[in-house]
């Protein structure tokens, strides 16, 4: 159940990110309203994953899949370009989370 919690929260904060470019500084109501739930429930169920997982790991799997979700609504949605320093960035970065999950007796 941990994992699911996890899926959600991360979810949410990629939501609630993605949505924060369209709410031009905070200007447009619906996508600021949305903004404001994806970050509460994100740090709802975020909370809930740290009642039986570490916060480092738990913290490093959030940032990892997000920053990869996040980068792909961005390509995606708002036609942004990542070049190469950009992918291996964020390719090690899953790697260090990988590294993680593997010595990690919580995770």
């Amino acid at each position: 159940m941990v994992y699911l919690y996890l899926a959600i929260a991360i979810v949410s904060e990629v939501i609630a990110t993605s949505a924060l470019k369209a709410t031009d500084g905070f200007t447009k109501l619906w996508m600021s309203v949305l903004v404001v739930f994806g970050y509460s429930s994100a740090f709802y169920f975020l909370s809930l994953v740290l009642q039986k997982m570490k916060v480092g790991v738990a913290y490093a799997i959030w940032c990892a899949v997000g920053i990869a979700l996040v980068s792909g609504v961005g390509v995606i949605i708002y036609k942004e370009k990542l070049g190469v320093v950009e992918l291996a960035g964020m390719g090690l970065i899953v790697i260090g989370v990988a590294l993680l999950l593997g010595v990690s007796k919580t995770a």
